[in-house]
C-alpha cells in the first residue's frame, strides 16, 4: 500500500506531500491543474521512464519519494540485497535539468529496471491510455492467459517450441540445395589439402624471416667476424689482445718478485686473461661455424613466398590458419554425415513438434474454459456497470500455425446493445463503453493479483449518469479490498471516496503553482458542487453534493465496504 508521496519540482508542482490511506482515494481538481502529474510523479519513483520535461522550469533537479508497506516483498528486497526500514519501502527519483536520473531503494541506489520489477509489485496502474490497448488485440491473450492463472502451461509450450524451432532451424541448414552442397564439398577439400601441404608450425614465418636476414648479409657478418677474431688473437702482422694481456700478466707477476704490492693487479689480469681466451676461442668456433649456400637462401625464399600466400587467404597467422583448417575439417565432416544427420534430426525434429502440438492443443482446450468463465465474469461486471445488453465473448481463432504462444489468436468480441452483432471491441465499443470493459477487467484480474494497490487516471472518460454511479459502486468494490488511487471529473466517484484530495492552481508572482489538499467533510461537499454545477455554487448545488455523500455512506454500509 502507497502510504505517503513526496513531489519536489515536478511541472507546475514546487513541494507537495500526500498521505494515502486504505479505501478508495480521490483526486479531482480543474483540468490542467495537475491531478495526473501527480501520477506522473508516482510512476517516476516506481522506475518508469522520465525526461527533462518532468522538471519544473528554473529548477536544478527533481525529486519524487514514495513510501510503501513491505508486506509480501520480501523475496524481490532479498534479490536486490535491501533491507525493509521499519516495515516500509521507500522509492527515490532524481531527475537533473538535463533528463538524467537516479533510482533509489530505501536509500540504496538501484537500476531503473530493478526499481519497476519491484514497481510491479507494488502498484496496478492504470493509464489514460491503457484504455486503448483494449483495442490492440495483441494485448487479448495476455489478458485471456493472466486470467486464467496459464502462466505455467505457457512456460511449458514456449520450452517446447523453441526446442522444436531449434531443430527444424539445424534440419533447414541441413537441407541445403545439392548443388550447393557439392560446391561447398569441392571448396573445402582443396583448403584442407593446400593448408595440410603447406604442414604449418607456429611461428615459422617468424623464425625463417630472420634465417633469411642472417643469410642475406651473411658476407659482411663473415667479416665482422672475422676482423673481431683476429683482434683477440693477432695475425701475421700484429698480436692480438690476448697476447698482450698475457705479457702484462707475465711482466706483473715479474714484478711480485721484488714487492708483494702487486699481487691483486696480478689476479686482475689473470680473469681478463681467462675472459679474453673464452671471448677469443667463441669468435674462433663462430667463424668456423659461419657456413652460408645460396641452395638456402633459395630454399628459405620459396618457403616464405608459401607462408605468406597460405597466411593472407587464411587469416594472417599460423595459428588462425591451423584454426581454420580444424573448422573446415569438422565442416567438411559434418557435411559427409549429413544424411545420418538429417535422417536422425528429421526424427527428433517430428517427436519435437508433436509434443509442442499437443502442448498447444493442451493449452487452447484450457483457454476456451477460461475464455467462457472471463465472458461470464466480463458481462456480470458490465451489467453491474449500467451495460445491460451488453454480449461478450472471447474469439480464439484456433488452427493457426505454431507460434511462440500456442496456435491461437485470442480476439476479445462484444455488443454494447442488445440486438446488435457482437464485433470487435475496437470498432463496437465508444470511449464510454472501453472505460467500463476496462474497468471491468481489472476487477476480474484484480482478484488473483497480489498487487494490493491500483491506480485509475481518469477511468471515467465518456461515463456519465446512471452508468458513472455503477462505475463510482465498482471503484468501491474494488477499494474493499485493496488500496486504490483515482483521478476523476465525476461527483459521483468522487462521493465514494474514503479520502478525498483537491488538486488546484494559483498563480504567484508570475509563476503557476499546484496544491494538494486532503478535504474534510465540508471541503468535500464545496468539491462535489464544484464538480456539478462549476463555479456556480448555489445552496441548491450544496444540498445535492451533500445527498450525493450521504448516498454513498449509505451504499458502503448497506454492502458492507467500510
Amino acid at each position: 500500500m502507497l502510504r505517503t508521496l513526496n513531489i519536489e519540482n515536478i511541472a507546475v508542482i514546487e513541494k507537495a506531500e500526500i498521505e494515502f490511506s486504505e479505501g478508495l482515494n480521490v483526486l479531482t481538481g480543474e483540468t490542467g491543474a495537475g491531478k495526473s502529474i501527480v501520477i506522473d510523479s508516482l510512476e517516476a519513483a516506481l522506475g518508469w521512464r522520465t525526461s527533462a520535461q518532468l522538471v519544473r522550469t528554473g529548477a536544478k533537479s527533481a525529486r519524487v519519494t514514495a513510501a510503501f508497506s513491505a508486506d509480501g516483498l520480501d523475496e524481490i528486497l532479498r534479490e536486490l540485497d535491501i533491507e525493509a526500514e521499519d516495515g516500509e519501502v521507500i522509492l527515490t527519483r532524481r531527475i537533473t535539468e538535463d533528463g538524467k536520473s537516479t533510482c533509489r531503494v530505501n536509500g540504496v541506489p538501484v537500476p531503473a529496471a530493478s526499481v519497476r520489477r519491484l514497481g510491479l509489485q507494488l502498484m496496478d496502474i492504470h493509464g489514460q491510455g491503457d484504455g486503448q490497448r483494449l483495442t490492440d488485440e495483441r494485448y487479448h491473450r495476455e489478458y485471456l492467459d493472466a486470467f486464467g492463472g496459464l502462466s505455467a502451461e505457457l512456460e511449458a509450450y514456449r520450452g517446447a517450441y523453441s526446442k522444436y524451432r531449434a531443430a527444424l532451424s539445424e534440419l533447414e541448414e541441413l537441407n541445403v540445395d545439392e548443388a550447393e552442397k557439392a560446391r561447398r564439398l569441392d571448396m573445402l577439400t582443396y583448403q584442407i589439402n593446400e593448408l595440410e601441404r603447406a604442414d604449418l608450425k607456429p611461428g615459422e614465418f617468424d623464425e625463417k624471416s630472420a634465417r633469411r636476414t642472417l643469410l642475406k648479409n651473411s658476407g659482411k657478418l663473415t667479416a665482422a667476424i672475422s676482423d673481431a677474431a683476429a683482434a683477440m688473437l693477432g695475425g701475421e702482422r700484429s698480436d692480438g689482445a690476448l697476447s698482450l694481456i698475457e705479457a702484462a700478466l707475465g711482466g706483473v707477476e715479474y714484478a711480485l718478485k721484488y714487492s708483494d704490492g702487486f699481487s691483486a693487479l696480478r689476479d686482475k689480469l689473470r680473469d681478463l686473461k681467462f675472459s679474453c681466451e673464452d671471448a677469443a676461442y667463441e669468435l674462433r668456433d663462430m667463424k668456423d661455424g659461419l657456413d652460408f649456400s645460396p641452395e638456402e637462401l633459395d630454399e628459405l625464399d620459396d618457403r616464405l613466398d608459401t607462408l605468406k600466400r597460405i597466411l593472407r587467404k587464411y587469416g594472417g597467422s599460423e595459428e588462425a590458419a591451423l584454426e581454420f583448417l580444424e573448422n573446415a575439417k569438422e565442416e567438411l565432416k559434418t557435411i559427409e554425415n549429413s544424411d545420418a544427420r538429417r535422417e536422425e534430426l528429421e526424427a527428433e525434429t517430428e517427436k519435437l513438434r508433436k509434443k509442442a502440438e499437443a502442448l498447444a492443443a493442451a493449452l487452447t482446450e484450457k483457454r476456451k474454459k477460461v475464455g467462457e468463465a472471463l465472458a461470464d465474469r466480463i458481462e456480470a461486471e458490465l451489467q453491474a456497470l449500467s451495460m445491460k445488453g451488453a454480449v461478450f465473448f472471447v474469439s480464439l481463432g484456433a488452427g493457426g500455425e505454431l507460434g511462440p504462444y500456442g496456435r491461437d489468436e485470442v480476439r476479445f468480441m462484444m455488443s454494447a446493445n442488445a440486438g446488435e452483432a457482437p464485433g470487435r471491441i475496437s470498432k463496437v465499443a465508444s470511449g464510454g463503453e472501453l472505460s467500463r470493459v476496462m474497468l471491468a477487467m481489472k476487477s476480474v484480474l484484480s482478484e488473483n493479483d497480489p498487487v494490493d494497490a491500483m491506480v485509475f487516471d481518469e477511468i471515467d472518460t465518456g461515463v456519465s449518469g446512471i452508468a458513472a454511479r455503477r462505475v463510482a459502486e465498482k471503484l468501491a468494490g474494488i477499494a474493499a479490498k485493496k488500496q486504490v488511487i483515482c483521478v476523476t471529473h465525476l461527483p459521483q466517484i468522487a462521493s465514494m471516496a474514503d479520502v478525498h484530495f483537491s488538486i488546484s492552481k494559483e498563480l504567484n508572482e508570475g509563476r503557476t503553482y499546484t496544491r494538494v489538499e486532503r478535504l474534510d467533510g465540508e471541503g468535500r461537499k464545496l468539491e462535489l458542487a464544484r464538480l456539478t454545477g462549476g463555479d456556480v455554487i448555489t445552496e441548491t448545488t450544496l444540498k445535492a453534493a451533500e445527498e450525493q455523500l450521504d448516498a454513498a455512506e449509505k451504499w458502503k454500509k448497506e454492502n458492507k465496504k467500510c
